[in-house]
């Protein structure tokens, strides 16, 4: 156990931390490390029984955890999410946006989610975007709080004028599209959330780890899961010294694709996502 580990242990911290998609991969594995450095753990998944097992182990393995249920493919169950978090706890020292869609098994078949956008588009991207400007309230109460979106280092400009991918279609390029919204937005909102004590960052864990994702789209594993997990507690470390607008590759601070950081491409995804976000908003009564 490292020093920095150590102290955790000792100073628990105050406000709990949100795991979306801790019920398997990476989630679950992260789960199980932030329980172990002291932090009360919210776990999400789309499953009350599988949410109920990993609290269950954390509980016995002397963890505090709490299960929270939402499906990610609707942006209003996303955005109900974090109406509950908030409501249960109105300090948040970290939200991790972790639960994704993978290529699928069939990269030729378009899938959509519940709102009828294309699927990995709002579950990867969509759903993150709401649920960070939902919980930016009790993020700011904690005074130092932490977002950590999980990327990928495979980035492909979104097409502003087919943001829904409905021509020549294929599901490795839609993943790889949600992953480079991801990291614009991290750097879009990274300066403005700095001024409430709140460090946003994005990490790529590894390279196709042993998750389900990975294996469904028939990949043989690369890495394993512990070491994904390893990176993002090194980029949590980051943030808790300070990092903010960064993007990881494993452990390593590197950069994500040149135009993520275009303030035009920004601002053109910033107002599509605000449109495509507006009726979960209108249907929630969320103001953001």
């Amino acid at each position: 156990m490292s020093r920095h580990e150590r102290s955790a242990r000792q100073l628990p911290p105050s406000a709990p931390a949100l795991v979306t998609g801790a019920t398997s991969g990476l989630g679950r594995s992260l789960a199980r490390a932030l329980a172990d450095r002291g932090w009360t753990v919210l776990v999400h998944g789309r499953d009350e029984n599988k949410c109920a097992t990993v609290v269950d182990e954390l509980r016995a393995a002397g963890g505090t955890a709490h299960p929270y249920v939402a499906d990610l493919a609707s942006l209003e169950e996303a955005a109900e999410l974090g109406r509950r978090v908030a409501a249960d706890h109105p300090s948040l020292g970290l939200l991790v946006n972790n639960a994704g869609v993978g290529a699928g098994r069939d990269a030729r078949r378009r899938e959509l989610s519940r709102d009828g956008y294309e699927l990995r588009l709002a579950v990867n991207y969509l759903a993150p975007v709401v649920l960070t400007r939902a919980l930016r309230s009790p993020l700011r109460a904690a005074g130092t709080a932490q977002v950590l979106n999980i990327g990928s280092i495979g980035q492909s400009p979104v097409d502003p004028d087919d943001v829904q991918f409905t021509r020549r279609y294929d599901g490795m390029e839609a993943y790889t599209r949600s992953k480079f919204a991801l990291a614009a937005f991290t750097f879009t909102i990274a300066e403005e959330y700095a001024r409430d004590g709140i460090g946003v960052n994005c990490v790529h864990p590894a390279n196709y780890m042993d998750t389900t994702m990975v294996l469904e789209a028939g990949v043989r594993p690369w890495s394993s899961v512990a070491e994904g997990t390893a990176a993002v507690l090194h980029a949590l470390d980051e943030g808790a010294r300070g990092a903010s607008g960064q993007y990881y590759n494993e452990s390593r601070r590197a950069k994500a694709h040149r135009l993520a950081y275009s303030a035009d491409i920004q601002q053109r995804l910033t107002s599509l996502t605000d449109q495509l976000i507006a009726p979960a908003e209108r249907a929630g009564g969320t103001s953001w």
